[in-house]
């Protein structure tokens, strides 16, 4: 006869942490806007996680928990990095953005997409990848990221309408408008 007993919160994380880790990376080139910065937010978040475990709560999300530590490490850096230079967020320009081998339209789509995304104020920029991209939902947008789920839907609304304007400026431009 076998026993099963329930895994601790310490195993959970440790056997977890890789089925989490490419949607971690994702999340946090959107925060960063550069591969070596996703890679280093994304090993600093798995490194607290583990460090942490014991603070994660069986039989909860552990995507969502680590989001949470990957948002609230990502922040703390624009803090760090705020008082050290007076800045924090990387240009537009300087974003290393991937092509992950679409078709050609799609692809072009994409880029415009993702240029639009990482053009919005980093709070909207992490609302929506969270929401649109990750696909949770509102409320639990707004546990990871610790604010009031109107917020979230607040973000959310002013994120389309400005990408729905740099949308339209940029079909203006093309045809001469």
């Amino acid at each position: 006869m076998k026993f099963w007993r329930r895994q601790t919160s310490h195993e959970i994380v440790r056997d977890g942490v890789a089925g989490v880790f490419p949607r971690l990376w994702r999340y946090s080139l959107t925060l960063t806007g550069k591969p070596e910065g996703a890679d280093d937010l994304t090993q600093a978040t798995c490194v607290r996680a583990i460090e942490q475990a014991e603070r994660f709560e069986v039989g909860t999300d552990l995507a969502k928990w680590m989001f949470r530590i990957a948002h609230n490490l990502w922040i703390s850096e624009l803090r760090k990095t705020a008082v050290r230079t007076g800045g924090g967020l990387v240009a537009i320009e300087d974003a290393d953005l991937r092509d992950l081998k679409p078709g050609p339209e799609t692809a072009v789509l994409n880029r415009e997409v993702m240029v639009a995304i990482l053009r919005l104020p980093e709070a909207q920029r992490a609302t929506v990848v969270l929401v649109y991209v990750e696909g949770y939902a509102y409320r639990e947008a707004a546990e990871i990221l610790d604010i009031p789920i109107g917020t979230v839907m607040s973000r959310l609304a002013s994120a389309r309408a400005t990408i729905s304007q740099m949308f339209e400026y940029e079909k203006g431009t093309r045809h001469g408008r």
